[in-house]
């Protein structure tokens, strides 16, 4: 990403930032899943994936539902993107949220495995279900995007060292470009090569 100038800021898409996390929790919880029905358990299978089952679904709401008034309220106090900000590639802000969680993911990755000696599947599910909880919270402001015709992001330095939380307390407003700016598509999935032509 280059440098902002003459008070421009460095900007990352909010959509992206959120969704960042899907794809590694969602495959590292399948991974575990699949490894934690190998072991008996203490409760057995069935009981474990049954209750892997109800965690998938609390955790998928939970995390899907979770500070959705903070990014509405940022979203509506949103202030037009300056000439000199700079805007962050979207593989810049994936790769950078995934450094920074990379030791949380395989201590993640560890803990639902080991509970699947107690439990099996569940932990494994719990992960994929918050990966999926990521992805709906994406496609929500994804949708909030289309139908404002506005993308939304937020200053770099305001997201915390690891290169998360863009609705944390340390974020003090979002910015607003034009539906066409930056390489994602609102909810901060890849854009498609002919929207970019």
């Amino acid at each position: 990403m280059a440098r902002a100038g003459r008070g421009g800021q460095g900007l990352a898409r909010v959509a992206v930032v959120v969704r960042a996390g899907a794809a590694p929790l969602w495959w590292i919880g399948v991974f575990a899943t699949g490894l934690g029905v190998l072991a008996p358990g203490v409760t057995g299978r069935r009981i474990g994936v049954l209750a892997g089952a109800a965690l998938f679904l609390i955790s998928a709401a939970v995390v899907a539902l979770v500070r959705r008034k903070r990014y509405a309220a940022l979203a509506r106090g949103a202030a037009r993107a300056g000439k000199y900000d700079v805007l962050q590639d979207r593989a810049v802000t994936v790769r950078t949220w995934r450094r920074g969680h990379r030791g949380w993911l395989l201590l993640a990755f560890a803990v639902a495995f080991g509970s699947s000696f107690a439990v099996p599947a569940a932990g494994g599910m719990l992960l994929a279900g918050a990966g999926t909880g990521l992805r709906l919270k994406a496609a929500w402001l994804g949708r909030r995007e289309r139908a404002e015709d506005t993308l939304l992001w937020v200053r770099v330095d305001w997201l915390d060292r690891r290169g998360g939380s863009p609705a944390g307390k340390d974020v003090k407003g979002l910015r607003g470009t034009g539906i066409a700016a930056g390489d994602a598509a609102p909810g901060g999935a890849r854009r498609r090569t002919a929207a970019l032509v």
